[in-house]
């Protein structure tokens, strides 16, 4: 990349605006380092938190089995951390590249990131009251 790096482009595709390398290298590591500490630290507190706290559909058959929300809250804001991370990582691919003296794509080639990303956040979002809303699974024994 170039120290000037194009952030913001004109409805033309021309670049707007320009910010030094170092200062997206640094909000890249700001973002990745409160995404994966932050949020993971959250999750290894879910287990704390009492049921009766939690927003949840169907609070009382879910209270019969913590362990197992517990484990799908956990699996969701893991979830949500590499989904973060992933649109960060293709973030920054497109910055490059759009940077780059090497490619000649123009910013438009990189619309359906935009579209990516919010996609995979929707589904995220959506999926875990989806699954809360309905009953546990009841353990079956292999004996």
């Amino acid at each position: 990349m170039p120290d000037l790096v194009a952030v913001n482009f004109a409805p033309s595709g021309a670049a707007e605006n320009y910010l030094e390398k170092s200062t997206i290298f640094y909000i890249a590591m700001g973002l990745i380092i409160f995404n994966n500490v932050v949020i993971r630290a959250v999750a290894k507190q879910i287990g704390k938190v009492p049921i009766n706290l939690l927003p949840l559909p169907n609070r009382r058959v879910w209270a019969d089995h913590r362990e197992e929300l517990d484990e799908h809250l956990t699996n969701w804001l893991y979830c949500l951390v590499a989904a973060i991370n992933t649109i960060v990582a293709l973030s920054l691919f497109a910055l490059g590249t759009l940077n780059s003296n090497q490619f000649r794509q123009d910013v438009f080639s990189f619309a359906w990131l935009f579209y990516l990303g919010f996609g995979m956040l929707i589904v995220i979002f959506i999926a875990l009251p989806v699954r809360l809303m309905r009953p546990p699974v009841p353990e079956i024994s292999l004996d």
